[in-house]
């Protein structure tokens, strides 16, 4: 049974005669008369009542009719979700991004794109980045923001913005009257991190290794913002990106690091073993048109 076969059926059941049927759907008679035939060969019974040469449906045409409009109706709805997402437009774009860039890259980017693009819609994710390279990988994303870059041949890479890198430490710490500092000047004090697997707790473990010590671990946590709230509670010191203006955590300081590589980049990243959707294509030919610091 083909889609146009179960269109016609639909068309057959509700006009209940073959001729106008025939000249609604602009099929010959006997095209439609056939393609009924073999529908009620595969149905096992007959679907219409034959009266006086007209047509009748019966029971089971009736009950045809009920879930061929309903299978009409889903295809109908998957072939405007398709289309959706090929009109660039229009569609979707799904993307996943690090807690620590929710509140100002991505609202910013978000704002500026649909200025060009009204009509883009975006189904955003929040995760560390390990999830987000899993679900990236996994195709339940098509683009992501995420530092540090990923590992691995399957995932392409942009470079966008490169943040400084700070030690977090109590307002009242020795430290915190320095303009700078570098991290072996702390290694004998506790550290508050992420959790593993994340992508800046990889990038202070190995600056902490640089700098020719392993961090005592005093406390994990899954966001930069819950880790300096713990720093400003007197409970250790952080390695943290440089807070944007105004978002600084009350109770905390902030020096700039003077260790090599106390960076971080966050980068642009998709897949490389399948094509992106032309509305996700677009959204990121925008983002790497742009000029970055």
């Amino acid at each position: 049974m083909t889609v146009d076969e179960l269109h016609w059926y639909v068309v057959l059941a509700e006009t209940e005669h073959m001729t106008e049927a025939a000249t609604r759907l602009n099929v010959a008679q006997p095209t439609l008369s056939r393609a009924l035939a073999r529908l009620e060969r595969r149905m096992g019974t007959p679907l219409f009542d034959r009266v006086n040469r007209r047509l009748r449906l019966n029971r089971y045409g009736e009950i045809l009719l009920e879930h061929a409009r309903r299978c009409l109706v889903e295809l109908n709805s998957a072939t405007d979700r398709i289309d959706s997402l090929l009109d660039p437009d229009r569609g979707t774009v799904r993307l996943a991004f690090l807690h620590s860039v929710a509140t100002w890259l991505v609202p910013e980017l978000l704002r500026r794109y649909r200025e060009r693009v009204p009509g883009a819609r975006f189904e955003l994710r929040q995760a560390p980045g390990h999830e987000i390279l899993a679900a990236l990988r996994g195709g339940h994303v098509d683009l992501a923001f995420t530092s540090p870059r990923p590992d691995g041949a399957d995932t392409a890479w942009r470079p966008l913005h490169r943040e400084q890198l700070c030690l977090a430490v109590p307002a009242g710490h020795p430290l915190a009257g320095r303009g700078r500092c570098g991290l072996a000047e702390v290694a004998a004090e506790p550290f508050v991190a992420l959790s593993p697997g994340f992508g800046m707790r990889e990038i202070s473990d190995e600056l902490c290794a640089h700098a020719g010590f392993a961090p005592v671990i005093a406390f994990e946590s899954s966001e930069i913002s819950s880790t300096e709230g713990l720093v400003a509670a007197g409970l250790g010191v952080a390695v943290v990106p440089m807070p944007r203006a105004h978002r600084e955590t009350p109770g905390v300081t902030y020096l700039p690091l003077t260790d090599a590589g106390a960076h971080r980049v966050i980068g642009l990243v998709w897949p490389r073993d399948r094509a992106l959707p032309p509305v996700s294509e677009r959204f990121a030919e925008f983002i790497q048109s742009r000029r970055w610091s």
